[in-house]
């Protein structure tokens, strides 16, 4: 089964999108977690399940394209599904437009505070190469996809339950386990506990934000927790290192600017003053490296 060995060739879309070609992943795999909210429109022709990466997930990612469209057609029942409100409806509208809607590379298509941090469109067309093979996205309608994957606005929780069919942890943990299994080198899982729950990576890197009060106190980081590890995902997706342990990575970090605690396994505590809640364009430019 193709899966994602950097060691190895895998059959995939190449990162700049079009046709599938052969590419590897680099030593470092940074996972991250998808967005409820979606960039609208885009230039790209209509979902093409087969070409994308990862086609081993290709069954289940059908299986769950045409639930999603089928309860399209019965609001009640999809707002019940998807935990949605009557004022969100156009989230119903953009499942039922699935099949023929525009797409877009998947990390365009995810927006919000993780993804303003990550920010890709600013990005030397040599980072975006970078940033192309070594993030991926945890997905629960396409269970993980990289920037070459153009994909359709869609609206899909880990946490929902569609109509008719099993858990999408049940759904996506033996085929999304198999694919993450073949990953031999250093992981950085930065996606959501939901997410994460879908597909587990024993022995990947996890990141806890905290923030650090002039008196030394700190408290876990809420909702700038996402900037704060999109900083950091811009930085790994970018940078020319390539680290192969949660040591190396953690000395990286440090070199860059990073306050990087590590339990002494695999779980690294990010350390920010209390008063630094965002990062701006310009200083996530001095960390492209």
């Amino acid at each position: 089964m193709p899966g994602l060995r950097p060691s190895s060739q895998r059959v995939g879309r190449n990162p700049a999108g079009g046709s599938p070609a052969d590419v590897t992943w680099p030593l470092v795999l940074v996972l991250l977690p998808p967005s409820e909210t979606k960039s609208p429109g885009g230039s790209g022709a209509p979902l093409d399940l087969d070409s994308l990466s990862s086609p081993s997930l290709t069954p289940v990612r059908a299986r769950l394209v045409d639930a999603l469209v089928a309860l399209a057609d019965d609001r009640p029942a999809a707002r019940a599904a998807l935990g949605l409100s009557e004022q969100q409806d156009g989230e119903i509208a953009r499942n039922a437009a699935l099949l023929g809607a525009p797409t877009a590379p998947a990390l365009e298509r995810y927006t919000g505070v993780l993804y303003d941090a990550l920010d890709v469109r600013s990005l030397t067309r040599a980072g975006r190469a970078r940033a192309a093979a070594r993030l991926a996205v945890g997905s629960a309608l396409f269970g993980l996809v990289r920037d070459g994957d153009r994909i359709p606005a869609y609206r899909l929780s880990a946490g929902s339950q569609l109509p008719g069919l099993p858990t999408l942890r049940a759904l996506w943990k033996p085929a999304l386990s198999s694919v993450l299994a073949d990953v031999d080198e250093l992981v950085v899982d930065l996606r959501s506990g939901s997410y994460a729950a879908l597909a587990p990576v024993p022995g990947a890197v996890t990141v806890t934000v905290l923030s650090e009060r002039p008196d030394g106190s700190r408290a876990v980081v809420s909702h700038f927790n996402k900037a704060h590890k999109g900083r950091l995902a811009r930085f790994l997706a970018t940078t020319t290192a390539e680290p192969s342990d949660v040591g190396r990575l953690r000395a990286l970090l440090r070199r860059n600017g990073f306050s990087v605690e590590c339990d002494g396994r695999t779980a690294l505590t990010l350390v920010v003053p209390a008063d630094q809640v965002v990062t701006t364009r310009a200083q996530r430019g001095n960390l492209a490296g």
